[in-house]
């Protein structure tokens, strides 16, 4: 039987078969003696074989345990990233099978995540080396189109298309530069420098970009909340994931609506949460908004390129975080950022 493949349960095994054998030549003997009370030395030598039946099942479970202890602590680590954790399987058994095949799962994933890894730096150094190839035409192209604006004034037919130009230029620039941006969070090379930030601070900084903008096209943006939040973050980066919630505001907003951005704490976390009463996102598109290059056949913006929002939720998770979207058609959308506040224990 496969079962006694194990040395361990051999062993149990044979010494319960001892402890029968001498309980039953014990008991035969006593009856062939005749002696007077002989129940009393019967009930004795049953609780002794009871005895050395829990002494011996108790040695063998708590084997058991131990080795199932440790195998459950290596799992974990393995879990927490320690990949060189590996289960002791020296012995015969299923449960050293089990023990094998865990491992063998391990080295599988290990060498999917190598791969992964080397994927993803390759794709990072790709997109690194297209971007640095582009920035010197782009540069280019955008002098030589600053010239022709001013050149075409006379003509407003030449000088629409070449305002058309213009704007599909600066899209590319965005769209090099998130990718950049993008691929280096995916190949995992970006160290965040945290530190003790003042949130509202870096909300009135995005303000400040956007002013002109929104006043251009009639909005507003406004700030509330408590100004003296303090958040450890990567002020560049969390100020590109509140920058990108921002735009994506405006962008679906028309004259006389407001982009507000407000700022909370509560006992364990901090919230920054940016709503506007733009036209909402459609229902079937909600689950799909943080996916790249996602383009909503609903939407009327002809201008994004996709990869604001995934680049916004990209660095949200990397601070450890998460981000939530509620939105009503015709009403507005709110993105709402989560920010656990470590606990001192």
């Amino acid at each position: 039987m496969i079962i006694f493949t194990n040395r361990k349960i051999r062993k149990l095994f044979k010494e319960i078969f001892v402890c029968t054998l001498v309980l039953t030549v014990t008991l035969i003997f006593l009856t062939g003696l005749n002696i007077d009370n002989a129940y009393y030395y019967t009930t004795i030598c049953c609780l002794l074989f009871g005895v050395a039946m829990f002494l011996f099942c108790y040695k063998y479970f708590e084997n058991q345990n131990k080795i199932m202890e440790e195998a459950i602590s290596q799992i974990t680590e393995y879990i927490s990233g320690n990949k060189n954790v590996s289960l002791e399987c020296n012995d015969e058994g299923e449960l050293y099978r089990l023990f094998h095949e865990i491992n063998t799962l391990v080295a599988i994933l290990n060498a999917h995540a190598d791969k992964e890894s080397d994927a993803k730096k390759f794709l990072h150094n790709t997109i690194s080396d297209i971007s640095h190839q582009l920035k010197t035409p782009l540069a280019a192209l955008n002098i030589y189109n600053g010239l022709l604006l001013d050149e075409t004034k006379e003509y407003p037919d030449t000088h629409e298309l070449v305002t058309l130009s213009e704007q599909e230029l600066d899209r590319i620039e965005i769209l090099v530069q998130n990718l950049l941006k993008i691929s280096k969070l995916d190949s995992g090379n970006i160290i965040f420098e945290k530190n003790k930030e003042n949130i509202y601070e870096l909300t009135e900084s995005v303000q400040k970009h956007f002013e002109f903008r929104a006043k251009q096209e009639g909005k507003i943006i406004s700030i509330s909340g408590d100004e003296n939040i303090i958040l450890s973050c990567d002020r560049n980066w969390m100020i590109e994931a509140i920058d990108n919630l921002v735009k994506n505001s405006l962008d679906h907003t028309d004259n006389g609506d407001i982009i507000s951005i407000e700022i909370r704490q509560f006992a364990s976390i901090v919230q920054i949460v940016v709503k506007d009463t733009g036209c909402g996102i459609h229902i079937e598109d909600i689950p799909y908004i943080f996916k790249r290059f996602y383009r909503s056949r609903y939407s009327k913006d002809k201008q994004g390129i996709g990869l604001g929002l995934p680049l916004t939720k990209k660095i949200v998770e990397a601070h450890n975080g998460t981000i939530e979207v509620d939105s009503t058609l015709g009403i507005g959308t709110t993105f709402t950022m989560n920010f656990l506040i470590p606990t001192k224990l």
